[in-house]
């Protein structure tokens, strides 16, 4: 009889100026704690995301949001992590520029750390990446919604998911493995359920032959659906980023696979720079949550009651963004108000045809296609 084996699978891995020299030193004590550090050295295959370019040389790029950067002996602790498998496809690895995805590279090739949903052209980034386990073939196809990092035809950077491309991908993807892993870093971060879209893709992916796919990029645990004969995990938080003190960067899941490929999910949590396995109470609290949110999207109307209340609560964040600039002292009086200050805003600085006009934009393809476009040629022109 063969002994157990398992995959485990991590989402964000990030180095951060709270623990530099922890990863650089490959200190896994103080980052992980023995008992995580062990469940992870005695893994067969371990897969997590690199959101963080690994480089000793500042290059950031124009874009919305931090640009991350980790020197690149942080790579030791990867090592001494026993990482196998990197995906690449994510919002940040463009960060510090073309400069920092070669430094990346050739420091994942130099300690023998593979990666996926990357490339030096749309094309490349593409390809799946294949290995061996429990005698099957597994594949795993990585992808990224657009958000400043994607690989073009003639430059390197993310793999796109392209709802015209992305399926076929992981269609032939199956025809060549048994079991297809898909990683898709998207959805709207601090939310814990699907999108309707969202959703419409995951199952898109699992009937074009996905056996798991894991959407990552949330910062947060969200809820698991069984779909056809696949399992779709809907975010399942940070593996070790420290970045927030936000409550949902608090708690994370692992996703194992044992020996027949059937996924189960091993609780963590944050402990000052490093992160932990949960003990017996907080482990089942995080279980049971993630458990009863994955019963309530079986709900008829559930998922578009639940976004329509989310949507309703950002609309008047993004609006502002888009209508003038935000001031301190404006956060501060729209948390105060709890959000009434910007939607009070926005009816100053929005007319019913300024909205039905942006709607239009957004919502038409044609229209989104050109604006985008016109966005990032003629951005080049404008000051910071």
């Amino acid at each position: 009889m063969n002994a157990m084996q398992q995959i485990i699978i991590g989402a964000d891995l990030v180095p951060t100026t709270t623990n530099i020299e922890q990863f650089a030193s490959g200190d896994t004590a103080t980052l992980l704690g023995d008992d995580l550090a062990e469940l992870l050295a005695a893994a067969s295959y371990r897969i997590f995301n690199l959101e963080v370019p690994l480089t000793d040389k500042a290059a950031p790029i124009p874009k919305c949001g931090p640009n991350l950067i980790a020197p690149t002996r942080t790579i030791n602790g990867y090592k001494a992590m026993g990482v196998d498998l990197l995906t690449l496809a994510n919002n940040h690895i463009m960060d510090q520029g073309a400069q920092g995805y070669e430094s990346t590279i050739s420091t994942l090739d130099a300690a023998g750390i593979a990666h996926v949903g990357g490339g030096d052209d749309l094309a490349d980034a593409a390809k799946p990446y294949l290995f061996g386990f429990a005698g099957k073939r597994i594949g795993v196809y990585a992808c990224a919604e657009h958000e400043f990092s994607i690989a073009t035809e003639t430059t390197c950077g993310a793999n796109p998911f392209d709802p015209l491309e992305s399926p076929d991908h992981v269609a032939k993807l199956k025809s060549e493995c048994d079991f297809v892993i898909v990683l898709y870093h998207g959805g709207k971060e601090h939310y814990r359920y699907p999108s309707p879209n969202l959703q419409k893709t995951c199952r898109k992916l699992v009937e074009k032959g996905a056996d798991l796919v894991i959407c990552q990029h949330s910062h947060c645990i969200g809820c698991e659906e069984k779909y056809g004969d696949g399992t779709i995990v809907y975010g399942q938080g940070n593996f070790l980023f420290d970045h927030s003190k936000s409550e949902f960067w608090q708690t994370s899941l692992l996703v194992s696979l044992d020996n027949n490929l059937q996924a189960s999910y091993i609780p963590l949590v944050k402990q000052g720079n490093g992160v932990r396995l949960a003990d017996g109470v907080q482990a089942k609290a995080i279980l049971q949550e993630f458990q009863e949110r994955g019963h309530r999207i079986l709900e008829t109307g559930f998922i578009d009651r639940e976004y329509k209340a989310f949507a309703d609560s950002a609309l008047a964040d993004y609006l502002v963004s888009l209508g003038a600039r935000r001031t301190l002292l404006g956060r501060i009086l729209n948390r105060l108000s709890r959000g009434k200050y910007y939607k009070a805003k926005v009816k100053l600085l929005y007319r019913k045809r300024n909205y039905l006009a942006l709607r239009n934009f957004i919502e038409c393809e044609a229209h989104r296609e050109l604006v985008l476009r016109g966005l990032c040629e003629d951005e080049r022109d404008y000051k910071k």
